[in-house]
């Protein structure tokens, strides 16, 4: 598991994190009544009992954060060599978030392509990026 804020990198592959919810991903944390991801202090491994029970509900991606293997190119937000989705979160949330906003308790961060991309701006943006909007979830990048 790991203390969640080391920036030591430790998967040879950059984690996406605004993944779907698959067997193989990572749970990043909970969203929020306030439409704010909460971070689970731990890296969590997502498998097919939690997709299932998961499924059950309303989309687990509008009740959850996920992140799992960046696929660079083969992603439909991949531009110019950069993700597109960390680009637009720093950008649309730029008068949102300050330099002087800590830095939210997160497990992938060695590891994360936003973090690699767009470095703490990245960090500081994420926690009001949902993947899908739902009933918990509004900010959707």
């Amino acid at each position: 598991m790991g203390d969640p804020d080391d920036l030591a990198p430790q998967a040879a592959e950059k984690l996406c994190p605004s993944a779907p919810c698959t067997a193989d991903a990572i749970v990043l944390g909970r969203v929020g009544r306030d439409h704010r991801v909460r971070y689970l202090p731990y890296r969590m491994e997502v498998g097919e009992t939690f997709v299932e029970e998961a499924a059950k509900g309303s989309r687990p991606e509008t009740r959850f954060r996920f992140a799992s293997t960046c696929l660079e190119g083969a992603c439909k937000q991949w531009k110019d060599g950069r993700c597109g989705v960390a680009d637009l979160a720093v950008e649309r949330l730029r008068d949102i978030v300050s330099d002087a906003d800590p830095l939210p308790r997160c497990s992938i961060r060695g590891d994360c392509r936003w973090f690699a991309q767009s470095g703490p701006a990245a960090c500081r943006s994420c926690p009001l990026v949902t993947t899908e909007r739902g009933p918990a979830a509004a900010a959707s990048a």
